[in-house]
């Protein structure tokens, strides 16, 4: 069947409003971090309680995707993605508007929610639109490509408004933004057919309370420590949740997560890799902002134009895989972005007090990009690919939830393995040790996720997108 202007005109704004607002997610992920202190002084937060304007952002953001993503397949997809970006656009406005740390991380709280309706709602949009083959791996890049690039200049762009004008404005954009994607949404979305059904309510509550003592455990382990009696009830109720909770999907007639997604070890490889992935890629941020700031002297302007050699490259080589995909294949080309990663954070983890910002932070950033605009699209389409239309919102969120779970984890983990042999070490010297630890934590979990790769995704030639269900492309003959 041809396709007519009409359709590609709708197609391609389908895209660019589902890129516009997972793009929204990102952006805010990063953003506030070159403004932190700027927020802490403004504020009035304490030391501990700062974490928590990151921390409650990603407790939610985590505890709530896999419901979030149910929802989109029993309410619809398209109610859900403006559901999604009302609340997140409301809260993103109250967050500007703050005047007491209590509030902003209350707001920070609320958009999180947001965000764990709105991405999923993306990503399975973007599942059911675009058929399997060349123009899924085309939109599936793109998506992936903003993901990088936009927690890269989120990291620019929060130090310059923070310098310039006010870390205010960062959250405040979003307003006009969400309204344009709201009016769009409803313009150029039809309303994808419904799963009938309804909703698992036991794995609801179990994922979802599961969820969030895990996050508020792991958060809970990088202050109080592994040992905390806190930390220890958190993480075993955690486990008792998640535990209870694969018991009930194997028994539920229509389960909010179905375990099949995970019998396909591509699926699970891709799931496993993106943990450790981001959660190396959050320390990169984390940490790299710390040593410019508080090692280097930088302002946070400056900090934020250094991230610049990843940003740039990270876009050239995000924007290359739609090409790479079919010559190389998507488990190779993962492959090889991961060990180009994996050389530049080694390289960055030897950064020391005296450091060059050529040769010791921008040439490692400049492989860091790289590689991370050649990983990202390559794990998306594994983490869904064969997944059915009745499945599309289950997958997404999965993905979503492997991303979020390497953020919270991954930080608590390097957090924690920062602080060892700092005894008798202080300022930028303690600091520069400090980066220089997690960072090296870092290329391990980005060596654990090239294990992973080559062991369950698959390093052959292969189609970027295995045959699905015909069900995958109902969505498709709907909205033509």
């Amino acid at each position: 069947m041809t396709t007519s202007p009409r359709q590609t005109l709708n197609k391609a704004a389908i895209l660019a409003i589902i890129l516009t607002s997972y793009v929204m997610i990102v952006l805010d992920t990063s953003i506030v971090l070159t403004g932190l202190p700027k927020i802490h002084r403004e504020l009035g937060f304490s030391d501990p309680e700062l974490a928590w304007v990151q921390s409650a952002y990603t407790l939610t953001f985590g505890g709530f995707l896999l419901l979030g993503a149910r929802a989109g397949d029993i309410l619809g997809r398209r109610r859900m993605l403006v559901m999604g970006l009302t609340l997140f656009t409301l809260s993103s406005l109250a967050i500007g508007l703050a005047q007491s740390a209590e509030f902003m991380i209350a707001a920070r709280a609320l958009q999180g929610i947001g965000g764990a309706i709105l991405a999923p709602a993306t990503l399975s949009l973007l599942q059911t639109t675009f058929t399997a083959g060349s123009e899924r791996t085309r939109a599936v890049s793109y998506y992936s490509a903003v993901a990088g690039i936009a927690a890269s200049v989120g990291m620019v762009l929060g130090g310059v408004l923070a310098d310039w004008l006010s870390w205010r404005v960062g959250f405040f954009i979003n307003l006009p933004i969400g309204i344009g994607m709201i009016a769009a949404a409803y313009r150029f979305i039809p309303e994808p057919p419904r799963e009938k059904g309804r909703f698992d309510i036991a794995g609801a509550l179990t994922s979802t309370v599961g969820m969030v003592a895990l996050v508020y455990g792991l958060i809970s382990s990088a202050s109080r420590g592994w040992t905390d009696p806190e930390t220890i009830v958190f993480l075993i109720g955690a486990f008792v949740l998640i535990g209870s909770f694969v018991l009930v999907e194997k028994r539920a007639a229509q389960p909010i997560t179905p375990l099949r997604l995970f019998e396909s070890r591509e699926r699970a490889g891709a799931y496993a890799a993106r943990v450790l992935f981001l959660g190396a890629m959050v320390g990169f941020f984390f940490f790299t902002t710390q040593f410019l700031q508080g090692v280097l002297g930088y302002s946070a302007a400056v900090t934020g134009l250094s991230f610049l050699p990843a940003t740039l490259v990270n876009f050239a080589s995000a924007m290359a895989v739609p090409r790479l995909t079919p010559k190389v294949g998507n488990g190779r080309l993962l492959a090889i972005g991961l060990l180009i990663s994996l050389v530049g954070m080694f390289w960055l983890s030897r950064v020391g007090p005296g450091a060059d910002f050529l040769t010791a932070i921008a040439l490692p950033m400049v492989l860091i990009g790289l590689g991370q605009g050649f990983v990202l699209s390559p794990l998306t389409t594994a983490g869904i690919s064969g997944v059915s239309g009745s499945d599309a919102g289950a997958a997404s969120g999965v993905v979503n939830t492997a991303h979020q779970l390497g953020n919270s984890l991954g930080l608590a983990v390097l957090v924690a393995a920062a602080a060892f042999g700092t005894a008798g070490l202080s300022g930028p010297g303690l600091l520069a040790h400090r980066v220089s630890v997690a960072l090296s934590g870092s290329s391990v979990m980005m060596a654990l996720a090239l294990l992973v790769v080559v062991t369950f995704v698959g390093w052959q030639r292969k189609s970027a997108i295995r045959s699905v269900d015909p069900a995958a492309t109902q969505f498709k003959s709907a909205s033509t």
